[in-house]
């Protein structure tokens, strides 16, 4: 599954992957890849019902999650949201509040077709989840990340992939439901001794 990754950005966020192209959390045995866009109401969906699944399996210590924020739909918005929603993102990583506050730019997704959040907005969201360092905000609203997010988004198109949300495990392509990533998490974790 893995392409050559192409020149990374200059920024990029903390908890980057080896390759830079997106977070990783955990330091479990099994890798799970999610790619999705914030602008995607699919995604919604799957973060709203398998990303505490997700979150547990991470603090089990079960998978290492690595979340690949993609910009698609830049096309369905008409101020290049999904770029600038994972952007944002790379900043709220830089406090420590990548989960957090993906789950709060999900439940405040706009709808498809106008503008989306505005940076001001943004930056509230990361107030919502706990980030008060002023940084952040400045992060949000200079776009700090936004050659992060169109790197993210370059790699995972170098790697095949061509909608969100798309999930593998350990390299394979799982579809994107509980169960079934579940299950497939389940059969390549190290049993009992």
């Amino acid at each position: 599954m893995r392409a050559g990754p192409g020149i990374m950005p200059a920024h990029v966020p903390d908890g980057v992957t080896e390759l830079g192209d997106g977070i990783a959390r955990g330091g479990g045995p099994v890798g799970v890849d999610v790619y999705f866009d914030y602008q995607c109401p699919f995604c919604k969906q799957f973060e709203l019902t398998t990303g505490p699944t997700l979150d547990g399996l991470v603090e089990d210590r079960m998978i290492t999650l690595v979340h690949h924020p993609v910009a698609f739909l830049d096309a369905a918005s008409t101020d290049r949201y999904s770029s600038r929603a994972s952007s944002a993102s790379g900043c709220a990583a830089d406090q420590g509040r990548f989960a957090e506050y993906t789950y709060a730019l999900f439940a405040a997704q706009p709808p498809e077709g106008g503008p989306g959040l505005p940076d001001d907005e943004l930056a509230r969201l990361g107030e919502s989840v706990g980030v008060t360092e002023p940084a952040f905000g400045i992060c949000v609203r200079r776009h700090t990340y936004l050659d992060w997010a169109a790197y993210v988004t370059a790699v995972a198109i170098r790697q095949g992939v061509n909608a969100t949300p798309t999930v593998y495990v350990e390299g394979v392509s799982v579809p994107a439901n509980t169960q079934m990533i579940v299950a497939a998490v389940a059969s390549l974790s190290p049993g009992p001794r």
